[in-house]
């Protein structure tokens, strides 16, 4: 391997600068090389605008450039897992986009090639990687026992035919929003069970809004609220709740674009705040570390099978479809 982590990227999203080329520009450890699209004129223009030196006019041809050793995936969810275990097969590592998979079982499969493979494959929940979701473990150690964990993410996408609503494409407000606040509650509060949930669908099968109701084996209660379509157009948040007090965040998912930590125990009351060093750095930072120096990180494949196995308990709750690969 070159002294800096060659990507390359597959599909020409909108999410690709944000996540990958603008990190990319600060970062000495890597290098973002090439890019194929499903049109070739989108992925020569992409390249052109955003400083790529090299196009392959097929996905297969850039999993299969000697000059690459990873590869990056903002594809449509049902996609995730097909490309992901392509990319091992051609020996990349791989960053996957959230959800990584379109369910569990799919994500099962590619846990065990990725194990298999001994290559990094990581899920790009960023988040993860700030020092605002760093700090949270240890601040919920503070509160004590566990009463309850929550997490809500809803955004306003009242774009219809955008194809985070394809039921074909795995889409769906749990799979595009609703991930990242079961990941947190996974994360502050352990594993849960599903009791119920409640969908607003967009059309047949495919939910614009969700909320779910937990509970965890040592007894306290989880809530995950999301939605791309509701009358709760923006809410941004994390609350735990325990015996000695309770935390609140604002804007734990993106916190470059502002957030507040609150705590509250035993009647005082502090705010803690972070640099505002975009999540992606942070996560690119710490890929590009996992892939140079073999440093472990925790939005691994394993801990990706986990999260999906609640999205799929939550769907079945609602009585919609778990969603499946394209």
């Amino acid at each position: 391997m070159a002294d800096h982590v060659r990507i390359g990227v597959l599909g020409a999203a909108r999410i690709v600068p944000a996540a990958l080329v603008r990190p990319g520009r600060s970062s000495s450890s890597v290098e973002v090389s090439a890019v194929a699209a499903r049109d070739g004129e989108r992925a020569r223009a992409f390249a052109d605008h955003h400083g790529i030196p090299r196009v392959h006019d097929t996905y297969d041809d850039l999993l299969a450039d000697p000059n690459l050793d990873a590869v990056y995936i903002p594809l449509p969810n049902a996609l995730h897992g097909k490309w992901t275990l392509a990319a091992l097969a051609a020996g990349k590592h791989v960053l996957c986009e959230k959800p990584f998979a379109a369910n569990a079982d799919e994500a099962a499969v590619v846990a065990q090639a990725a194990r298999a493979s001994g290559l990094v494959v990581m899920e790009a929940f960023h988040y993860r990687y700030h020092p605002l979701a760093l700090r949270l473990p240890e601040v919920v150690a503070e509160l004590g026992d566990l009463r309850h964990v929550e997490a809500r993410l809803s955004f306003p996408l009242p774009r219809f035919k955008d194809i985070r609503y394809s039921l074909d494409l795995a889409g769906g407000a749990l799979m595009d929003a609703g991930c990242y606040a079961v990941n947190m509650v996974r994360y502050l509060g352990g594993e849960p069970e599903v009791k119920s949930a409640r969908a607003l669908l967009k059309d047949e099968g495919v939910d614009r809004a969700m909320r779910a109701e937990l509970l965890f084996p040592d007894g306290h209660t989880g809530t995950v609220v999301t939605s791309m379509w509701s009358r709760s157009l923006l809410r941004l948040s994390a609350k735990v709740l325990g015996a000695n007090g309770e935390l609140r965040v604002f804007n734990p998912f993106s916190p470059q674009h502002g957030h507040r930590l609150t705590v509250k125990l035993k009647g005082h009351r502090r705010v803690e705040r972070f640099d505002r060093r975009p999540s992606y750095e942070y996560q690119l930072d710490a890929f590009a570390d996992a892939v140079r120096h073999g440093a472990p990180f925790p939005t691994t494949a394993d801990d990706a099978v986990a999260t999906m196995r609640v999205v799929d308990d939550i769907y079945r709750a609602a009585g919609l479809p778990v969603r499946q690969p394209a």
